[in-house]
C-alpha cells in the first residue's frame, strides 16, 4: 500500500459524499489522525489516516506550500 501525499490546506475529493451532499474536504491537520473540514456544511471531522487514505479519490487542489 502506498502512502498518499497530502498536506495542510489541500482539498481532497472523497469516493463517497458527506451526508450534506458534497464530496470535497479541506485538510486542517496531518498526523496519525487527519483533521478535515467539509466544504459543503463546514463540519470538522477527525479520521484515522488509514481510513482516510482508503476513501480519497484524488487531491483536487494541492496547497501552494504556505
Amino acid at each position: 500500500m502506498t502512502i498518499k501525499k497530502f498536506e495542510v490546506g489541500d482539498v481532497l475529493e472523497m469516493k463517497k459524499p458527506h451526508p450534506c451532499g458534497t464530496n470535497r474536504m479541506r485538510v486542517l491537520r496531518v498526523g496519525s489522525d487527519i483533521r478535515i473540514l467539509c466544504l459543503g456544511c463546514g463540519r470538522d471531522v477527525t479520521v484515522p489516516r488509514e481510513k482516510l487514505e482508503k476513501n480519497i479519490k484524488r487531491v483536487v487542489m494541492p496547497s501552494d506550500g504556505k
